[in-house]
């Protein structure tokens, strides 16, 4: 595998790698893997990539889970390495713990995932298991430990508590009077988040929101 060609073809569909981390005995991935490496959008440039694709356009759901699928497959293919993703049938890959373990990712103070560049926007579209060992990095400083926390206050119905995420509350707001705009600009509680709330476009939260409402 040539490290340097795979960078360029996850660059080029519009992806980046979160984070990086070596495998355990434990981790559900083929026996010869040595690294795992996360991957998510590489906002802004995602979107007007993703908004182009036939899975984007042809109406037929889980559009973006669709896209994600063939373009790293695409990459595993092109790069003799394995795909893996956090959605499909179960049982469900671990990408969370696998999170945790890159040192670029944290339990925020919402509980949320948080990143050391995209804050509490980050998100995980798929990972590549490749059989190369990475020296990973794992000195970087979670960005909440300075922080004030304005993600604590922001949700304009105190969705995120300590007994976890309130989804149905979440859901009557946003179907609602939405008096933050989550459901036009994104999270109200994702964008008080101070670390990579600018890279997110306002229409690709939309869209999101949209899927999320179901």
């Amino acid at each position: 595998m040539d490290n340097l060609a795979l960078e360029k073809d996850i660059h080029s569909a519009g992806l980046i790698i979160l984070g990086e981390l070596q495998v355990t005995d434990n981790d559900p991935v083929p026996k010869e893997a040595q690294s795992i490496l996360l991957l998510g959008p590489d906002e802004p440039n995602f979107w007007e990539i993703f908004k182009e694709s036939e899975e984007f356009n042809d109406l037929d759901a889980d559009p973006l889970d669709r896209w994600s699928k063939r373009v790293i497959d695409d990459i595993a293919v092109q790069n003799d390495c394995t795909a893996l993703y956090p959605f499909g049938a179960e049982p469900y890959r671990p990408f969370f713990s696998w999170a945790l373990r890159s040192g670029t990712v944290w339990s925020s103070p919402v509980n949320l995932a948080v990143h050391k560049d995209r804050g509490l926007f980050v998100s995980f579209r798929g990972a590549l298991a490749i059989t190369q060992t990475k020296k990973i990095n794992q000195s970087f400083e979670n960005p909440c430990t300075k922080c004030p926390a304005p993600c604590l206050t922001a949700c304009p119905v105190d969705a995120f508590t300590e007994a976890g995420y309130d989804v149905v509350k979440c859901k009557e707001h946003i179907s609602g009077l939405d008096s933050s705009n989550c459901k036009s600009l994104g999270c109200n509680t994702r964008r008080a988040c101070p670390v990579g709330a600018n890279l997110r476009n306002f229409e690709q939260s939309s869209f999101h929101m949209e899927n999320f409402l179901g």
